[in-house]
């Protein structure tokens, strides 16, 4: 499972985030080691050395890249922006203006910039979607629609219908049976992720580079008859604490609640999933079998490619009849490092 020399030196050519939490890339000539995916000029082959985190190649005497910072986890949440965000999650109903930013000694624009980047919207357009969802909530609830818009922050009942409808597709009086599903963002390993659960528990879990995530997001609001929105909830903050055991080799089994969305066939093949073993692999004539239909072999991989929840249905443990890795909707060099992880956590068990 380990990467070649070749491997490794290709990868930090390509500047990719799929190898992230794999390697170190350690400049004799500079001696500067860095993340797989920094940004610097690549160098001459005969001057790097790998190794298997920033720690060990500390113990060589090398010193960190102030580029790519890799004694800083990638995409690592900023503690200014968690503060902003743990005070509107307090307080839903607030407005951080520009001006209030800068009274926090914050530049808006780097903020806009972030928010951005890791949430696809503006910070403003996060403050819209706290505050319109906190007053859903209250509509849910029995709250009366006037006392909910003014609660949310509105100055009138028709700037709130607007904006309800625009993100909601109907007015909230007619909203009932709209559901939510809350959006969050986990900064793993292999790189950052979207965790999403509705109120029967996670319904996604996929990496942030994804090339399906749009689409897979889109068939949740569908089937669900949903609408999403950043937030948490219980389910999330069970999930980001088992995984960060499952990544530190502390975890075998999850026990978070799943909200499986997918045709019956679909769901039959996760369920399978789940039942193979921490440190054992299955291939897709074995998962076929499992099923009473030996061929069903393609119907199979087209399902597991369909899995919305990443590493808690362990779609990474199926693999060829020949014992090829075969695709991984995450990243083949992520598959090798997941089953590497468990393979190596279960033989010191």
């Amino acid at each position: 499972m380990d990467l070649t020399f070749q491997e490794m030196y290709d990868a930090i050519g390509r500047q990719e985030s799929l190898y992230e939490g794999q390697f170190i890339t350690a400049v004799k000539s500079t001696g500067i080691f860095c993340r797989p995916s920094c940004r610097a000029r690549k160098p001459l082959a005969k001057n790097v050395e790998f190794f298997t985190n920033a720690e060990e190649a500390l113990k060589h005497g090398y010193r960190p890249c102030k580029i790519c910072c890799p004694m800083e986890m990638e995409h690592d949440t900023p503690m200014e922006i968690s503060n902003l965000i743990l005070e509107l999650q307090i307080n839903p109903y607030i407005k951080i203006t520009d001006a209030d930013l800068k009274e926090k000694g914050l530049e808006p624009n780097k903020i806009r910039r972030w928010f951005k980047k890791n949430h696809g919207m503006t910070f403003q357009s996060y403050q819209r979607l706290i505050r319109i969802n906190a007053g859903y909530d209250k509509i849910k609830k029995g709250s009366s629609i006037t006392h909910s818009v003014f609660d949310a922050g509105y100055e009138s009942l028709s700037g709130f219908n607007q904006r309800f409808k625009a993100i909601f597709g109907q007015s909230p009086q007619k909203s009932g049976t709209k559901n939510i599903i809350y959006l969050d963002r986990i900064t793993a390993k292999l790189g950052p992720m979207f965790i999403a659960s509705t109120e029967n528990g996670i319904c996604l879990l996929e990496f942030t580079d994804r090339k399906m995530l749009e689409t897979e997001l889109r068939d949740l609001q569908n089937r669900l008859n949903a609408v999403i929105v950043p937030g948490s909830n219980d389910y999330i903050k069970q999930a980001k604490s088992e995984l960060n055991e499952y990544f530190e080799g502390l975890r075998k089994k999850f026990k978070v609640s799943l909200d499986l969305v997918g045709t019956d066939f679909q769901k039959k093949v996760w369920t399978n999933l789940m039942n193979i073993p921490y440190g054992e692999t299955r291939s897709y004539q074995q998962q076929a079998a499992l099923l009473g239909n030996p061929k069903s072999v393609r119907a199979v991989a087209n399902a597991n490619g369909m899995n919305k929840i990443a590493i808690i249905i362990p779609c990474h443990r199926v693999i060829g009849s020949d014992g090829s890795l075969t695709g991984y909707s995450g990243g083949l060099p992520r598959k090798k490092w997941l089953l590497k992880l468990e393979k190596k956590k279960k033989e010191n068990y």
